[in-house]
């Protein structure tokens, strides 16, 4: 795991972000923040009132002296966000509705990245998945090309590091969606310093099962080597035939992954979702994620049960995908 971190960190060494974390009162957040602050990898900027989040990290005895603090209900650009903001959203909000909004400390958070006063988001500790997704969703919006954004866990083991794709967002992706996720994953791999080898998995191998969703699969894997002829990747697969050269031997023997893939794109979440769990339950992976794809700005959601490691981590991932 820390060779992991150890690659990000060099990347971000001299080159600090700033990111905004909304949770601002939360304790994990505020420890994380501070020292991610005193590691000069990260520029956090919390979102509250100073008064409170300084009381609470005396009491916690933590040091906010290089962390940003904003408070939505006493911000000198406030009005220039609800204008940016009713722009934004083309005639689905009006000014009086903005001023609402943007109180909310997600969409207040959200409008800093979109508005460029800070390089992404980290969000999701005391909040759910929709909520931190869905001002991404309305406000930052997907890549170019990109119609929906996707989660991915980073499968790390010692020196070993897989990509499994979509474990968090998606849960029926057709065709196109996997196409979509199965590129997002093969750059996320990248971000990581993994050269991908991307596997899109079913229960069949290659034709020896057809039906519906066999075909969606392999669809998918039409569709991205449309769009990516450069890349290695391939399907449909069975996990094994992915996973263990001499599975693919048998099941598999002109394909273009060999058993060595590296990057495995789940057919829907129920699949994903079960599928690093067990990674990680029984196989003893840790799971670094959900880190979200496709948006034109990096935003990562956290999950409530996070410690102040996950938080500092998934800031570094989130400060790595805005360089």
């Amino acid at each position: 795991m820390s060779n992991l971190f150890d690659t990000l960190k060099n990347r971000l060494s001299g080159n600090s972000r700033k990111i905004v974390f909304p949770e601002g009162s939360d304790q994990r957040i505020l420890t994380a923040a501070s020292k991610l602050a005193v590691d000069g990898l990260v520029q956090p900027v919390l979102v509250g009132n100073r008064e409170k989040l300084e009381q609470k990290a005396k009491e916690l005895e933590v040091v906010l002296d290089q962390v940003e603090i904003i408070d939505p209900t006493n911000y000198d650009q406030f009005d220039d966000m609800v204008a940016s903001f009713v722009e934004r959203r083309k005639g689905k909000a009006t000014e009086e509705d903005a001023r609402k909004i943007l109180l909310d400390e997600n969409y207040f958070g959200t409008m800093l990245v979109y508005m460029d006063k800070a390089d992404g988001l980290v969000s999701g500790a005391a909040h759910s998945t929709a909520d931190t997704v869905r001002p991404a969703l309305q406000i930052i919006k997907t890549k170019a090309g990109i119609k929906k954004t996707s989660g991915v866990f980073i499968m790390v083991r010692d020196d070993e590091k897989y990509v499994f794709a979509d474990c968090a967002i998606n849960i029926a992706p057709d065709s196109q969606d996997l196409a979509e996720i199965a590129l997002a994953s093969a750059e996320t791999a990248q971000l990581f310093d993994m050269d991908p080898r991307v596997a899109m998995l079913s229960f069949s191998t290659k034709g020896s099962a057809k039906s519906e969703e066999t075909e969606k699969v392999s669809e998918a894997v039409k569709i991205a080597k449309e769009q990516r002829p450069d890349l290695t990747l391939d399907g449909e697969f069975q996990f094994d035939a992915a996973f263990v050269p001499s599975v693919a031997e048998k099941k598999a023997p002109d394909a273009d992954i060999k058993g060595n893939a590296n990057v495995f794109v789940f057919p829907g979440l129920e699949a994903g979702n079960i599928g690093y769990k067990i990674a990680q339950r029984l196989g003893n992976f840790d799971a670094v994620g959900p880190i979200l794809q496709g948006l034109n700005k990096p935003v990562n959601d956290l999950s409530r049960g996070c410690d102040t490691d996950d938080v500092y981590k998934l800031a570094i991932i989130t400060a790595a995908q805005s360089l």
